[in-house]
């Protein structure tokens, strides 16, 4: 992986990422926003220590474990990836709860135009902010946006130490199962 000066991460603040997205995706995954390391790459969940791609593998989504650059494979396997929040700051703590509910009110528009069978957010507080769910837990949500199922994931960041790498296979594995008994949806 490429080594970043401190100066080439804080000159990557602010950057957009482009989604990895298409139309009709089994599982839409959802970050908070990119971090740093993920803005000076251009590739999602990039930061070492992240446990977004070892998840995804570990609970059956992936054959084998993707490196963060190798994100282009998701939507052949029906995965995509965007975030609530485009830009990319150091800490998720760095975004007000305006910034999330906008980025809300743009993901739904984004999930209506896509149609995911799924869209998984990951990260309890970032769902709970941008859609005004302030009881909501980690799982499915009783929402959803047209036809597209919510379910909420625990937030895969090396600084979630209430969740283990085991933990959150099995509770990315839950939504695998889900995911793969929702039938594809037909125009």
């Amino acid at each position: 992986m490429t080594r970043f000066t401190a100066a080439e991460l804080e000159a990557a603040r602010d950057r957009l990422v482009p989604d990895v997205v298409a139309d009709g995706l089994r599982v839409l995954f959802c970050g908070i926003n990119p971090g740093l390391m993920t803005a000076a790459t251009g590739h999602h969940f990039a930061r070492p220590g992240n446990r977004f791609w070892p998840v995804l593998h570990r609970s059956g989504f992936t054959p084998e474990l993707l490196k963060p650059s190798e994100q282009d494979r998701l939507p052949g396997l029906g995965l995509g990836i965007t975030n609530v929040v485009a830009r990319a700051t150091a800490r998720a703590d760095e975004l007000s709860a305006a910034e999330y509910r906008e980025g809300g009110r743009l993901l739904v528009a984004k999930v209506e135009r896509l149609r995911p069978r799924w869209l998984a957010v990951v990260g309890i507080t970032a769902y709970r902010t941008a859609f005004q769910e302030r009881t909501a837990a980690v799982g499915p949500q009783e929402r959803s946006i047209g036809g597209t199922r919510i379910w909420v994931l625990p937030n895969p960041s090396g600084l979630n130490a209430h969740w283990t790498v085991e933990t959150m296979a099995e509770a990315f594995a839950e939504l695998r199962t889900a995911a793969s008994r929702t039938p594809d949806r037909t125009a």
